[in-house]
């Protein structure tokens, strides 16, 4: 997540099975420990190049080549884009699944890119992981959705999501009109972990409280990210967007403890864009449950 205001999240709980669709085919309880094969990834990559993956780094370009790699043997159309950041060539990379409604597309995104303080494994690792394990289910399940879907992992986030804006100026007015919504994944997996929905979209909005509500777990809107992650920008050009997130660097409340567990006066990531966000600082459940809820989302909102 791009640095501006601080951020909040918590956490605690277990996770689901399957969910069923009423009428449609089940999302997938993705594996936890696929997801977190992706983070050890990533952080191995960021170990191997100077303990980061930002923008313009040999860590971002490998980062970006490992999601490649992984989307191409699953069968998807993958399309990397360039653009220009602060003197440094960035990358965006766009993945379609073959199918559905071209006409209406469900969008799922998450920034790729760290800072150059660490290795970025909650910031944005975590969103990345789930967006890329979600995508491998739905080329596992062989999903066939009504609408289009395509995958998105945005470079050079941190300095103000400039991937994601150089991807919207490059499309026809036809092309952002066919957007049906986009979801936004930044920070899901906080060590001291909340629950956060974006309330920017109703109807993209209940479906992730749905979710929630099936597993008993209350939620609060998502204030801390407001203007500065990758929906930003598509929420500007007039295309609904939603997503969730775990916190930042907001304090976590003791009403918020009590409700999600976790420490009340400590931050929801202490390691916020620091040298700490490694591996180890992830919540494992949280993680699990936010990482279905991607699933549950990308799987009710294409059917």
């Amino acid at each position: 997540m791009k640095l501006s205001a601080p951020v909040r999240l918590s956490a605690a709980l277990t996770v689901t099975a399957a969910v069923v669709l009423t009428g449609q085919a089940a999302a997938p309880d993705l594996p936890v420990a696929n997801v977190k094969a992706h983070l050890a990834q990533l952080q191995s990559i960021a170990t191997a190049s100077g303990g980061n993956r930002a923008h313009g780094r040999t860590g971002y370009k490998a980062s970006l080549d490992y999601v490649k790699g992984k989307l191409d043997e699953a069968g998807f159309t993958t399309a990397v884009q360039q653009f220009t950041a602060s003197g440094r060539t960035g990358y965006n990379l766009i993945a379609d699944w073959p199918g559905g409604d071209t006409g209406h597309v469900v969008m799922a995104g998450a920034h790729l890119d760290s800072v150059t303080a660490g290795p970025g494994i909650n910031d944005n690792g975590s969103g990345s992981a789930a967006v890329l394990e979600t995508a491998l289910a739905v080329s596992r399940a062989g999903y066939r959705p009504a609408k289009h879907l395509r995958f998105a992992w945005w470079g050079a986030e941190e300095l103000g999501m400039v991937g994601s804006r150089s991807y919207l100026n490059g499309l026809s007015a036809t092309d952002r009109s066919g957007i049906s919504g986009y979801l936004n994944f930044d920070m899901i997996g906080s060590p001291n972990p909340g629950y956060f929905v974006y309330d920017d979209a109703p109807a993209i909005e209940k479906t992730f409280k749905d979710f929630y509500a099936g597993l008993g777990i209350p939620t609060e809107p998502e204030t801390e990210g407001d203007g500065r992650s990758d929906h930003a920008p598509f929420k500007n050009a007039g295309i609904p967007v939603g997503g969730v997130f775990s916190g930042a660097d907001y304090v976590k409340t003791a009403a918020q403890a009590a409700k999600w567990g976790g420490t009340p006066g400590r931050a929801f990531d202490r390691c916020y864009h620091a040298s700490c966000d490694t591996s180890a600082n992830i919540d494992d459940t949280a993680l699990d449950r936010n990482a279905d809820a991607v699933a549950y989302a990308v799987w009710t909102l294409s059917s």
